[in-house]
């Protein structure tokens, strides 16, 4: 249905600007080099016979498919971001095509000596025989989300070359700087008009997901007293030592890479430390809203804890909600994923229904009034340098595109 060779190429132009995003600048987009990605948007959008293109002050695209049928349809949207991850780069990606992948290691930098292999990411012997899409070893590949705005924009040109297909009102937007949690954040969902949407954002194919971590950030400062060491008895206080007992006093197995399905954790991902100074950031995750309410106190008791033990503050913490889960949301309306799930079936795509270890723009839009589940990608291996998409589930998240949009003309026409 989708043709393979044009989506590659469309992927390609895609991966190869160069969009990450920047969680310290305070700006929307957080940086000016994902204009380049959205102003070649706007202009493929006009070429391929899209109406109503725009684009804001704050670089989100929308453009507007129209309905061809009659009757009263609901306008549904679909939604992908453009930038890429700061926790690896995604600068100078030199994408490469693996035909008819034959099981074995893939060598993506034999000078450096960079295999994916299958004996370490089990799942790439599940594509024996299909097209991959590799980084060179070097960077990250940004097909989180790149791949979803290819099948979204593919979705969008198969239906207006295909007019005997019936569809209602369609919007689709590509917006910044969701991989720093503020996608979302000045996303117009009144201008943008949808009843309800979907993200491309997930993984493996197959994959369908209306609940998702509640999450927060922390930052922890600790606070230290720096003479010279010669002197220091008594005197010196070295906050790395107390910003390891804090770290230390945290449940252990409640981290990242001891927990799975709808356990929460507590994951530090950054430290700056000096003797004065120590800042850990945190981030805060839990299905459950209770127990993500109980993590954020467990941090709080902690802190208290250790400045009652020196006597004085030297631990302050600064705890931010992010998002929440959508399920809240989304139950409500559940003929959105009954739709969404005969899609999947109908185009012979088994659906996986499951709980997102993470978040994407939707669980934010969702909150803002647009019930916004999430649809695979069919990338894996996210920001890093071992991330692949298989083309054949790029393709295959297309022809769910379109034929959700087949099916909710149908449905309400019914």
């Amino acid at each position: 249905m989708i043709d393979k060779q044009k989506l590659i190429k469309r992927f390609e132009s895609y991966v190869t600007v160069y969009t990450e995003s920047d969680p310290t600048t305070n700006t929307t987009p957080s940086t000016e080099r994902q204009w380049d990605l959205a102003h070649q948007l706007v202009e493929e959008l006009k070429n391929i016979g899209m109406s109503d293109v725009t684009i804001d002050e704050h670089a989100y695209v929308m453009a507007t498919l129209p309905s061809n049928v009659e009757g009263d349809i609901p306008v549904i949207g679909f939604i992908a971001h453009m930038d890429t991850s700061p926790d690896f780069t995604g600068k100078d990606v030199k994408p490469q095509i693996v035909e008819n992948y034959d099981g074995k290691d893939i060598v993506l930098n034999e000078e450096e000596n960079i295999i994916l292999s299958p004996d370490e990411f089990k799942e790439l012997a599940n594509y024996k025989g299909q097209t991959l899409i590799t980084t060179d070893g070097t960077t990250l590949l940004g097909a989180d989300d790149k791949a979803g705005i290819t099948e979204i924009v593919s979705a969008m040109e198969y239906l207006i070359n295909h007019p005997e297909i019936p569809h209602g009102k369609i919007r689709v937007c590509f917006n910044p700087d969701e991989e720093i949690g503020l996608g979302a954040h000045k996303f117009d969902v009144e201008k943008f008009g949808a009843k309800w949407a979907y993200t491309l954002d997930g993984s493996t194919i197959g994959e369908l997901e209306y609940e998702n971590f509640n999450a927060a950030g922390a930052v922890v400062k600790v606070k230290g007293k720096m003479v010279h060491p010669g002197y220091a008895k008594g005197i010196l206080v070295n906050s790395m030592y107390i910003a390891q007992d804090f770290i230390n006093s945290l449940p252990r197995l409640e981290t990242p890479e001891h927990t799975e399905g709808r356990e929460g954790f507590f994951h530090l991902y950054d430290i700056k430390g000096e003797v004065e100074e120590t800042v850990l950031q945190y981030i805060i995750r839990d299905h459950d809203k209770e127990q993500f309410e109980a993590r954020k106190k467990v941090m709080l008791d902690l802190a208290k804890e250790i400045n009652a033990q020196h006597g004085k503050e030297v631990i302050e913490i600064e705890i931010k909600d992010q998002y929440y889960n959508m399920r809240e949301k989304v139950e409500p309306m559940m003929h959105i994923i009954e739709i969404a799930e005969e899609a999947y079936k109908e185009v012979g795509v088994k659906p996986i229904i499951k709980p997102i270890r993470g978040g994407t723009d939707g669980a934010q839009l969702s909150f803002k009034g647009l019930p916004c589940p999430n649809i695979f990608a069919g990338g894996h291996n996210f920001h890093g340098r071992y991330e692949y998409v298989p083309v054949e589930s790029m393709q295959k998240a297309a022809e769910v595109v379109i034929k959700i949009a087949e099916l909710t003309a149908k449905v309400y026409q019914d």
